[in-house]
């Protein structure tokens, strides 16, 4: 009834089927996972972002990774700035998504140590090969508080481009910048908050920590295909076999109805009546010319 199944296009169907199962339910757990990671960083940083300011000599230090509960928290510092050492870092983009450069300066404070800062985003021109025109930081010591960022690496998904112009860089890293000032340079960088310029550069707005994007919708259509894929195979080798069944149905009355249209079969034991009987051959009479026969002798 359902040999058919052990075809070569049925076996293959089949495979496929199988294999696509478990595939769309691991990519449905890839994407709760990613719904539950953007979570957990959304909590993160509105924890981060609504805790009081401290030093930024609390959150980090020279030489090391910031820790993942300090990123996002807001630090202060005393100090000055140090423009010599100021950079911009390419492809990067506004509040509103237009592309530019993001102004690095290094920041030293009381204590000799340096934190960078990301003073804020300014224009470029179009091949972005010419060092920006860049307003002038505030002189003398000054006050300011930033989000704490971690340093930029080529794991966190930006290219490292080498061969750039003088003064500009492609990831934010304190110990590169620290390499080149010949200064302990705290670890990570920060955001500049306050003092914020009257116009450029324009400081960089809060991270996104409400929306939560579309991964479980997702998670819930990767779990639905792959409960299509078994109901839509039984419903194909239903209508298989009923296609099947049809056609046997139509070849057996195609044959019935070809049977009983044959002429019936003549029967031997009844005289052909195209054909006369025989007659007997008549006899001779007696008469002229006749010879009488001799009579018997006594």
């Amino acid at each position: 009834m359902y040999r058919f199944l052990l075809t070569r296009q049925w076996v293959i169907l089949t495979l496929v089927g199988l294999v696509l199962i478990p595939v769309m339910i691991e990519l449905g757990f890839w994407q709760l996972h990613r719904h539950e990671q953007r979570v957990a960083r959304n909590n993160r940083i509105e924890r981060s972002l609504t805790r009081p300011p401290v030093p930024v000599t609390e959150l980090t230090a020279p030489g090391r990774e910031v820790p993942g509960d300090n990123v996002w928290r807001r630090g202060t510092a005393r100090g000055r700035y140090d423009v010599k050492g100021e950079v911009v870092a390419r492809l990067r983009t506004d509040n509103s998504g237009k592309s530019g450069y993001m102004v690095i300066t290094p920041f030293v404070l009381e204590d000799g140590k340096a934190i960078l800062v990301n003073r804020g985003w300014v224009p470029a021109d179009a091949g972005q090969r010419t060092f920006p025109q860049v307003p002038a930081p505030p002189s003398g010591t000054i006050d300011l508080v930033g989000r704490l960022r971690a340093d930029e690496d080529p794991g966190s998904g930006i290219r490292d481009t080498k061969g750039l112009p003088p003064r500009m860089i492609m990831i934010i890293n304190s110990q590169r910048q620290g390499e080149q000032s010949h200064r302990p340079m705290l670890g990570g960088y920060l955001e500049l908050i306050s003092p914020a310029p009257d116009g450029q550069p324009q400081t960089i707005d809060d991270p996104d920590h409400s929306s939560i994007g579309n991964h479980m919708a997702y998670t819930v259509q990767w779990w639905l295909f792959s409960a299509f894929v078994p109901v839509g195979w039984v419903i194909l080798v239903r209508r298989e076999r009923r296609d099947q069944a049809a056609a046997a149905a139509a070849a057996a009355a195609a044959k019935d109805a070809a049977g009983s249209g044959d002429p019936e079969k003549p029967d031997s034991t009844k005289p052909d009546p195209a054909k006369p009987e025989p007659q007997p051959e008549p006899q001779p009479k007696a008469g002229a010319g006749a010879t009488a026969a001799p009579p018997a002798s006594d």
